[in-house]
């Protein structure tokens, strides 16, 4: 989150699950795929630096891995919700 700040991930990060909920069909309402998509963000961020994987950098970057993370967590929410 170097890039784009903790105002900018918390926009990035509910774009990306606002994404990943399209991408995937769940509806689960708009505030929580957005409140998914940051923690989603936040997780996958942590995840690829600690793995020492650059996607890309900046907003992009963060997008991309928002996504990736969001929809894990969303999948994972389907899973539990059965």
């Amino acid at each position: 989150m170097e890039g784009v700040g903790w105002f900018g991930a918390i926009i990035i990060g509910g774009l990306a699950g606002w994404l990943a909920g399209k991408f995937m069909d769940l509806r689960y309402g708009l505030f929580m795929n957005i409140f998914i998509g940051i923690v989603g963000a936040i997780g996958a961020n942590a995840v690829f630096e600690g793995a020492d994987i650059h996607v890309a950098d900046g907003w992009l970057g963060f997008l991309v891995t928002g996504f990736i993370g969001s929809c894990v967590l969303l999948f994972l929410a389907k899973i539990a919700r059965r």
